[in-house]
């Protein structure tokens, strides 16, 4: 897996990540939008720690800056 993520990239996954637990934490989402939220939310974390996005391979997308 080669890295497709750049830092603000990761950041922000990181950010709604925590938001969406927060949600779910003051009771503000309820039932089974919860519990696709915080899926959405362990994958966000998922793929900040490791740098890589597979959604973004057939996107074509790369937000990691190149090394010249």
């Amino acid at each position: 897996m080669k890295k497709n993520m750049g830092s603000a990239d990761k950041g922000f996954r990181v950010l709604v990540a925590i938001a969406i637990a927060l949600l779910y934490y003051f009771d503000v989402i309820q039932g089974t939008l919860a519990y696709v939220l915080m899926a959405l939310a362990i994958i966000f974390l998922i793929t900040s720690f490791v740098s890589f996005c597979p959604l973004y391979v057939p996107l074509g997308i790369n937000t990691c800056k190149k090394k010249d």
